[in-house]
């Protein structure tokens, strides 16, 4: 079993709500980038989703586009990304790291030569919002290295597409929880549940759901039918403007473990 299907055979034994922090990898702080991802760990994160800064975030509202901006312009790449999985991985052997980005830096690096560092540097899992499972074929270097291609589906996916995607999730599948940009705050949790119980019926995957939710109460709602939450925008806004390793520990402290509190008592 991938680490990913670990963690969430470990929640579903427990009977808890998985929690998936994202974070722009390089923001607010390079310097403090392995700092952020333990403090996650610390503040109840089940998965680390770590976004790859890119230049065109197409599916990514102004927080986070923002933050890619922000890293790109520190420098920030696919070598320093996987340098950090690498140095978190010196002290956290359990926690599965899934890198959220596009498709051009993983085609600039090369296929076979990212899946390879990738796999070394401890990455579990690829989130590639523009890489539609049509195109996937180009990932089979990932899969062959054993990285997880994590699939979306959204509200306007179309039935005999979501049967390709439930007959395809791997580590489990998201859940874009309205058609929109990360950061709106659009949630009809009736919608969103009736289409997570369409998606079990199709699939063995897990679910988790993300876009929406900002807060412990968003996140409870979700937490009635899903395996799983992804919370980004509200959390990469809340660090933004630290600098310091005991700032960065703080914030990210204060927002998420508010969040897991709530999952708990769920």
């Amino acid at each position: 079993m991938s680490r990913i299907d670990r963690r969430f055979a470990a929640l579903k034994m427990a009977g808890r709500t998985g929690l998936i922090p994202f974070v722009t990898a390089g923001d607010p702080s390079p310097e403090h980038m392995v700092v952020l991802m333990h403090a996650l760990v610390d503040a109840g994160a089940d998965i680390i989703e770590l976004g790859v800064p890119f230049s065109d975030p197409m599916a990514d509202g102004p927080v986070i586009q923002h933050a890619s901006e922000r890293a790109i312009a520190k420098g920030i790449g696919l070598a320093q990304v996987l340098a950090w999985v690498t140095a978190f991985r010196e002290r956290d052997t359990d926690t599965p790291i899934v890198l959220m980005g596009y498709l051009n830096p993983v085609e600039i690096h090369g296929y076979v030569r990212f899946a390879s560092e990738a796999a070394k540097a401890g990455v579990d899992g690829v989130l590639l919002v523009d890489c539609p499972l049509e195109e996937a074929a180009v990932l089979q270097p990932l899969r062959d290295a054993g990285l997880q291609q994590i699939l979306l589906a959204a509200p306007t996916t179309a039935p005999a597409r979501m049967a390709q995607l439930c007959g395809s999730a791997e580590g489990f599948l998201y859940y874009v929880s309205f058609a929109g940009i990360t950061g709106a705050a659009q949630l009809n949790t009736a919608d969103i549940a009736a289409r997570v119980a369409e998606i079990r019926r199709q699939s063995k995957a897990p679910v988790a759901v993300g876009f929406g939710i900002r807060d412990a109460t968003s996140a409870r709602a979700i937490a009635e039918f899903a395996d799983a939450v992804v919370i980004g925008s509200a959390l990469v806004d809340r660090l933004d403007g630290a600098t310091s390793a005991e700032d960065i520990t703080a914030r990210t402290h204060a927002f998420l473990a508010p969040i897991r509190a709530a999952l708990d008592v769920h």
